[in-house]
């Protein structure tokens, strides 16, 4: 897929924006929606003013690829990725849709990030340093950051719209949707990771953590938004694997890192990202999708 100019915000006139996210424009299409990933990137909760070219592109099209993978098990929203088959007036916006946006059902969604981790990392670190648990979940004494858990834990958080998404126990998520919605979403989540897990581990990647978003489509819960990202999952080479710190990571840890050495006071406005950052953190988001997919851009 040929590379383009960085899109940092939809401009599509004779469409009904519904929402703005950090990263993802939506859009009305009758009883669907038309979601769009932009280059923009968020640090430290804020989005900053530097598009990262082809980030977009690789979101929609790391999504697609494990949406592909898990159909047989657990349906999802997509309805497709062609843009020819957009109703009106989408498809005289190619320009800004290729390769970068998907046409979905609407879905009544869950309020609950659905977090399946698998090694102590993260927010999860943070969480046993305090705590010596993650979400309530008693852990053994002595682990170390980036540790491999002994299984898989289900870690859901309530979701922001600004700011980070809180850790909340399981007894607080069955008393927000209900006790068998909650342990629906468990195994659901916990099944996905593992296949996930497994296949990545098959092309030399670990898959420390992930989040999903789930909703209902006609009765039927769905595996909604994105999956399996570099924006929401870690994912770690495993051949530099080493426990007992922060591991190198396909994702945004570029900008984090530089926008930590210019000591930027987390306040806004968000500071420009220099060019070598924006390529180096380019090429990280693509080598992500190449790595899993097998596949160029």
């Amino acid at each position: 897929m040929a590379t383009s100019d960085p899109l940092f915000e939809t401009a599509m006139p004779d469409c009904e924006l519904q929402a703005r996210g950090k990263v993802r424009d939506i859009y009305n299409a009758g009883d669907r929606l038309v979601i769009v990933a932009t280059d923009r990137l968020s640090a430290f909760d804020y989005i900053l003013p530097t598009p990262i070219p082809d980030k977009g592109r690789v979101l929609t099209q790391t999504t697609l690829f494990w949406l592909g993978l898990l159909r047989d098990l657990v349906p999802n929203h997509l309805i497709t990725d062609r843009v020819d088959e957009y109703p009106e007036p989408f498809p005289r916006y190619r320009d800004q849709l290729e390769g970068r946006s998907m046409l979905v059902h609407r879905a009544k969604m869950i309020d609950i990030e659905c977090v399946a981790r698998g090694y102590v990392s993260g927010s999860g670190w943070k969480d046993y340093q305090r705590t010596q648990a993650i979400c309530g979940i008693p852990l053994p004494s002595g682990l170390q950051e980036s540790d491999k858990l002994s299984e898989p834990l289900f870690t859901p958080a309530s979701k922001a719209q600004s700011g980070h998404d809180e850790n909340i126990p399981f007894e607080a998520v069955a008393e927000r949707i209900g006790s068998a919605l909650a342990q629906r979403l468990r195994t659901l989540t916990l099944a996905i990771y593992s296949r996930a897990f497994e296949y990545a581990e098959s092309r030399g990647i670990i898959l420390a953590d992930t989040k999903f978003e789930f909703g209902f489509v006609g009765g039927e819960l769905v595996l909604a938004d994105e999956a399996l990202t570099p924006d929401s999952s870690r994912f770690w080479p495993r051949e530099q694997y080493s426990p007992g710190g922060p591991q190198p990571s396909y994702d945004k840890q570029f900008v984090r890192d530089y926008l930590q050495s210019i000591h930027w006071n987390k306040q806004p406005p968000a500071p420009p990202l220099p060019p070598h950052i924006v390529a180096q953190t380019a090429a990280k988001y693509r080598e992500a999708y190449h790595a899993l997919s097998g596949r160029e851009l």
